[in-house]
């Protein structure tokens, strides 16, 4: 077969696999096969941009911590920020989602700063009440199951689990 249907015929593999036409697997076997093991090399560039994100995604933890505990921010000035991280980790999800992209990781560091803010906030507005504490942390284990079943994201069904039965234990001890 001659170079110029073999490239046709790998643009249109590719255009499959981008907009799901056909499954992931399908595409990667047919553009082994048309390529004979040669993969087209733009998915590198575009890697490196979604590991940039990624990174991004990371320094929000230490950074929402840093805004918390070290720093002279107001109260409501640390939660608009940690909310801020919050929706921009779900912007994120749902690009990746978008993209093609397993949205595990926004969803997670998401998950995360929210249960920072909501023990946050518990211990700010309730200083000596452990229940409002149990509560939002119970809130949140009830959010990751919620997350598994919509998402499919066992380990967001496990930590919730898991958490539910940290707390319970906690609280009968």
């Amino acid at each position: 077969m001659d170079k110029a249907r073999k490239d046709i015929i790998v643009k249109e593999i590719l255009y499959w696999k981008d907009n799901r036409m056909l499954p992931e697997h399908y595409c990667d076997y047919l553009l082994a096969l048309y390529t004979e093991g040669n993969r087209p090399k733009d998915k590198a560039r575009k890697a490196k941009g979604f590991y940039f994100l990624n990174i991004i995604l990371l320094l929000l933890i230490p950074l929402s911590l840093l805004f918390i505990y070290f720093t002279e921010l107001s109260f409501i000035l640390q939660m608009g920020l940690l909310i801020f991280f919050t929706i921009t980790g779900v912007s994120l999800a749902i690009y990746f989602t978008n993209k093609g992209i397993a949205p595990q990781l926004p969803l997670a560091v998401s998950a995360l700063i929210l249960l920072l803010i909501s023990v946050e906030m518990a211990s700010y507005f309730f200083p000596h009440h452990n229940t409002a504490l149990y509560g939002a942390l119970m809130l949140n284990c009830l959010l990751w199951i919620a997350a598994a079943w919509k998402f499919r994201q066992h380990y967001f069904g496990i930590s919730g689990l898991v958490g539910l039965i940290i707390i319970i234990i906690s609280i009968f001890i």
